[in-house]
């Protein structure tokens, strides 16, 4: 490393030029310079009656293994950053896509288990790679090129698989090292390069491919390597969409049950101008919760982006969907099985949702944090997220997750208490979250002002009774109780989010007990409506079915004074029947697939 000056001696028919300097001679100094380069050249020589080969003019062959380490679209040659990875709007490095996609439609199979490649549109998927040279025909006797992959920490990982431009593999899976055509003059040799696996616990999602200029020692030793170049590559993150993006797709099931939701449904969808994707019984099987059952995302890269089905590990009636309906050509698929751990509610993806973009003390997240249910963190029993889930989860990094305690619900979903919705100012969102303090203020307002003989549920004539008792019922320790898990998580949001009390719109839910003895669990006293689906400015809340006052609902002229100032738009779907009183609403019964977040990860400053 200290060495400023290098000199050169060589053999009568060898010459050479330096360049910048144009100097020629034997063992004269020159400045050893960053941009030094050596070009040296043999003449031919004759044959002659003793010689079985005759060496010929073999100038020293350029290679260079060059991919998008600018992040442009164009692999540009030669990156001097190539070799590396840095994060930031003035980083470097490759990108690589999972091709978790299937490029057929009938017998599907995720392009990535497939070791050939059937349609050029999966080229799409992958990340292009060149090998540049420039030198002899032909490799002298004995030389060859290869390619091999590095190990990772987990030595038998499977990252990724390499094709040539005629589409054999080269490299991948179970063949780490492999030779490759040297084809001769000026060439270049185009690959593709597929990822197999998103980033997870054991795995960074950085990978690196190296290429070996090898020279044969003799029999008894290997071949040495007297050129090396390499790349790296990182995987493309799995990122969620918050609520504030544009909505593309409304998922939802069709069951015997619910006719009047379904219209409503499509009514809704056709205000925002997306459209509707039902999946019908034959499908759904009666399960009805496209909510808990996948969570939609995409993957990003310079040259591709396509969406991505995460498939929960609850496995219901719908777990065929996420694989049969939905994966496709350019709409990937992905999921986590929980070998060695008990699958609980909590596993269901109404318990993982994501923020808008924030910056919080001066660290920014522009593509939002993901947010999940688990156990109260000093809690000896209680259910939890699994944790094969949770590492997947953290380890995509650009989303950086935040556990919120929901085991104190019968359901435990992160949904049931919390959503977002855009805003015109501040931070461009606002907090939504379940207030008993609120309903309470509501109920008793109505109280004083001689409304207590009202009814709830009025029309429902099997659940009608006074709202009174339903005030009476959530006053004392259960209020209280229900009321502080929800603020716990009111301080953790506001901390982990950087929101002011502002920021968070507090809307009227009462809840009671369904489970009494060791654990007390809650669920929504009545349809809870900050389970509702976000659409731009369309809201689809469950409808509130509260007492009337002056023919209105008062449950809804109090949500409806909270959110319209900021230009929202509130309809109210009666999901009672179908949703409610098996313990979902809106939200768990629908799903939604919204354009991708126009700030790229890479750009991340990590």
């Amino acid at each position: 490393p200290q060495s400023k000056f290098f000199s050169i001696k060589c053999s009568p028919n060898v010459h050479y030029k330096i360049t910048p300097q144009a100097k020629d001679g034997n063992a004269v100094p020159y400045p050893l310079t960053p941009n030094s380069v050596l070009i040296v050249t043999m003449d031919a020589v004759s044959k002659t009656a003793n010689d079985s080969k005759v060496p010929t003019a073999h100038p020293i062959t350029f290679i260079s293994l060059d991919v998008d380490a600018d992040r442009d679209s164009v692999v540009e040659k030669n990156n001097p950053n190539k070799g590396s990875w840095k994060w930031g709007p003035n980083g470097h490095g490759a990108i690589l896509l999972v091709n978790c996609d299937s490029e057929s439609t009938y017998k599907k199979t995720l392009d990535s288990e497939v070791d050939e490649i059937s349609k050029v549109s999966d080229l799409q998927d992958m990340s292009k790679m060149i090998l540049r040279t420039n030198g002899p025909a032909e490799l002298p006797e004995g030389y060859k090129l290869t390619m091999h992959i590095s190990q990772t920490t987990s030595e038998n990982h499977k990252l990724l698989k390499l094709f040539l431009k005629d589409y054999i593999m080269v490299v991948g899976t179970d063949m780490l090292t492999q030779e490759v055509p040297y084809l001769g003059g000026k060439t270049e040799l185009e690959f593709f390069v597929e990822g197999l696996h998103f980033p997870d616990k054991d795995f960074d999602g950085l990978i690196t491919i190296n290429l070996s200029l090898l020279e044969p020692c003799g029999k008894d030793f290997p071949e040495t390597p007297v050129f090396t170049d390499k790349v790296v590559f990182h995987v493309s993150p799995w990122i969620m969409t918050p609520n504030t993006l544009k909505p593309v797709e409304v998922y939802v099931c069709s069951t015997n049950d619910n006719y009047s939701f379904l219209k409503s449904i499509k009514n809704l969808v056709e205000k925002c101008g997306s459209k509707l994707k039902i999946c019908h019984e034959y499908m759904n099987r009666g399960d009805r919760w496209m909510q808990d059952e996948l969570e939609f995302g995409y993957i990003d890269s310079p040259h591709h982006q396509f969406p991505v089905v995460l498939d929960s590990p609850r496995d219901g009636d719908l777990q065929d969907f996420p694989y049969e309906s939905i994966l496709g050509p350019d709409f990937g698929y992905v999921t986590r099985h929980a070998l060695n751990e008990e699958v609980s509610s909590l596993d269901s993806f109404g318990n993982l949702e994501v923020s808008p973009p924030v910056t919080v003390n001066g660290k920014s997240y522009p593509l939002g944090r993901i947010i999940i249910g688990v156990a109260f963190p000093t809690a000896t029993r209680g259910r939890n997220m699994t944790q094969v889930v949770q590492d997947f989860l953290w380890a995509q990094k650009v989303q950086e997750p935040i556990a919120l305690y929901s085991d104190w619900l019968v359901v435990g979903h992160v949904d049931e208490f919390m959503t977002f919705v855009p805003a015109p100012d501040r931070k461009k969102f606002r907090l939504l979250l379940a207030s008993p303090d609120a309903g309470y203020k509501v109920f008793k307002s109505l109280q004083n002002n001689g409304h207590g003989k009202a009814e709830m549920f009025p029309g429902k004539h099997s659940s009608i009774f006074c709202f009174k008792k339903v005030y009476e019922n959530n006053t004392g320790i259960f209020e209280s109780f229900t009321q502080n898990c929800i603020d716990w998580n009111r301080d953790v949001l506001k901390k982990e989010l950087g929101l002011d009390d502002e920021d968070i719109i507090d809307l009227p839910i009462l809840f009671k007990v369904l489970e009494e003895k060791t654990h007390p669990r809650a669920v929504a006293y009545y349809p809870d409506m900050v389970n509702m689906i976000v659409l731009g400015d369309q809201l689809g809340i469950p409808k509130p079915f509260g007492p009337k006052v002056k023919g209105r609902c008062a449950l809804e002229i109090e949500v409806c004074s909270l959110l319209e100032p900021l230009g929202l738009k509130c309809t109210f779907i009666d999901d009672l029947a179908p949703y409610h009183k098996l313990l979902g609403e809106v939200h768990c019964g629908s799903n939604v697939l919204r354009e991708p977040s126009p700030f790229k990860w890479w750009n991340l400053e990590l």
